[in-house]
């Protein structure tokens, strides 16, 4: 009798490339300034991913100075900038990076029929000579290039090969698949890898870059890693243009929770995970859906009396990897108004977080007052509490504010404010109230964003529960996000306007400009 039981696999490693602060800033709405790209870029680092994608420095001299920033500050992973297939692009983009302690440039140009014909109108000779020249000045500025072809995987696979072989030889380290529609099937993408692997020189690194259109963005990922990818290239929360790109941390836990079946592993520090979540959503204005994988509220929640029975009893009955695994629960559940200095900076320290000494007394009087305030503080409070720290100059500081509102009347707002010239205050009416506390904000401040979106949600549960506001506005052509936390939620409506207003001041916020960038 024979043995059936599978062979363990040999496990192979999969490099992560992060494009957060590329191609999920181009999600509609998204507007990180430099110092919040500067923080995800940090915390990116600390999750452990190989490679980060820190932008497009052609875009703007504003994204060239964020990028060379990152590559100033951030240490650890490779540093990457993305530039199309010409001479400024590649100069900005290594200006971008030379910095870096490991820089790479990563160039690209459209390869499928329709991009060649409709949008490039060059013959398929031309763009094989425009990507072998592209790659061969990257590399004259760094060693590392990736080189990818846009719209892959509608491209014919001959020609595929063809340019690939060609930026190899020109000196290309990696070769990147994207999936930029959305458009392919995981059994495609298997086979598609498994082709060019068998086309390849052995050395070179292959890539997928999957977007999300038919919902199909993690199992492409996992499908090209099983025909011969190296690197898999994804967003944190799967943000990016139209319906984002792969999760990061789907495919993670995946390879993680299922090593016995895939057999890679990656060199991510899961319990940053739910950290990192965190940060990209707040910072760039994008809530996380309850049930999404991993990361969302409902993730490790059980409604039904017969699966909450089973975790009782076992966890692994309807648990397939543990919550702390990726961050979501911490040794310190519980702090109250009697909690110290002290107790404070060690559960800080045991979420994850490294404060500054001199940040800790500011936080200290803020966790104090939410307290007095909300009675018991969990580990999402202590969260959004740091997450929600100043990270621009303060030139307006809300001091107080009062509503009035009921049936048949119209709400009036009233609000003092710390400015440059002293306190100020003004009274304003609105349709409700937080519309009437941005209108006095407004007059004080002689500042006047256009709201475009606003969020609220909880971040703990029950009718204590802190609230996080998100808005994203509009200030002449400029983007700006602000969040505001509070367990009021017209104070925190009132913090993220000011979080707004004070951006505008500071000179932050994005350009509206439409980014040319698809891959």
């Amino acid at each position: 009798m024979t043995d059936q039981t599978p062979a363990t696999p040999t496990i192979q490693p999969i490099r992560i490339f992060d494009t957060t602060l590329r191609d999920g800033e181009q999600s509609p709405g998204v507007a990180l300034n430099h110092t919040q790209k500067l923080e995800i870029a940090h915390q990116l680092a600390r999750l452990g991913v190989d490679v980060i994608e820190a932008g497009f420095p052609i875009a703007s001299p504003g994204d060239l100075e964020g990028v060379s920033r990152i590559a100033r500050e951030v240490r650890g992973p490779i540093i990457a900038g993305l530039a199309r297939a010409g001479r400024a692009d590649i100069e900005a983009a290594a200006k971008a990076v030379e910095l870096a302690e490991r820089p790479r440039i990563h160039t690209f140009i459209a390869t499928s029929p329709i991009h060649m014909s409709k949008k490039l109108q060059m013959e398929p000779d031309a763009v094989v000579e425009r990507a072998v020249e592209a790659v061969r000045l990257a590399r004259t500025f760094v060693d590392d290039v990736e080189f990818s072809a846009e719209d892959a995987t509608r491209s014919d696979w001959p020609f595929l090969a063809r340019i690939f072989k060609a930026t190899v030889e020109a000196g290309a380290t990696t070769i990147n698949v994207p999936d930029t529609v959305g458009y392919t099937t995981p059994e495609e993408m298997r086979a598609l890898f498994a082709f060019l692997k068998g086309e390849l020189p052995a050395h070179v690194i292959l890539s997928a870059h999957c977007h999300d259109d038919l919902g199909m963005a993690v199992a492409n990922s996992i499908a090209a890693a099983q025909g011969g990818a190296r690197q898999i290239e994804c967003t944190i929360n799967g943000i990016g243009e139209r319906a984002g790109n792969a999760a990061l941390e789907e495919i993670v836990m995946a390879f993680h929770t299922r090593k016995d079946h895939y057999g890679f592993e990656t060199a991510i520090r899961t319990r940053e995970i739910y950290r990192a979540s965190r940060m990209v959503s707040r910072l760039s204005g994008m809530p996380v859906q309850p049930n999404k994988g991993v990361v969302g509220d409902n993730a490790f929640a059980h409604e039904s009396g017969i699966h909450q029975d089973g975790v009782i009893k076992a966890r692994e009955t309807y648990e397939i990897m543990n919550a702390e695994l990726v961050g979501r629960e911490a040794a310190v559940l519980v702090m109250g108004k009697h909690s110290g200095r002290a107790a404070f900076r060690k559960a800080l320290t045991d979420l994850g977080y490294d404060v500054a000494e001199d940040r800790i007394k500011e936080m200290f009087a803020r966790f104090k007052d939410l307290a007095d305030r909300k009675g018991q503080i969990y580990a999402d409070d202590l969260r959004a509490l740091v997450d929600s720290r100043t990270d621009v100059p303060q030139t307006f500081v809300l001091e107080k504010f009062q509503i009035t509102s009921g049936t048949d009347m119209q709400p009036l707002a009233y609000v003092r404010v710390t400015t440059p010239d002293g306190p100020r205050e003004a009274t304003s009416s609105g349709d409700g109230a937080v519309e009437a506390i941005f209108h006095a904000l407004n007059t004080v401040t002689g500042i006047a964003p256009e709201l475009e979106v606003y969020r609220v949600q909880a971040v703990t549960k029950g009718t204590e529960a802190l609230g996080e506001v998100s808005v994203n506005t509009r200030y002449g052509e400029i983007s700006i996000h602000g969040t505001g936390v509070a367990p009021d939620v017209v104070e925190a409506s009132a913090r993220a306007w000011l979080r707004v207003i004070n951006q505008i001041v500071a000179g932050l916020g994005k350009s509206r400009q439409v980014s040319q960038t698809t891959v």
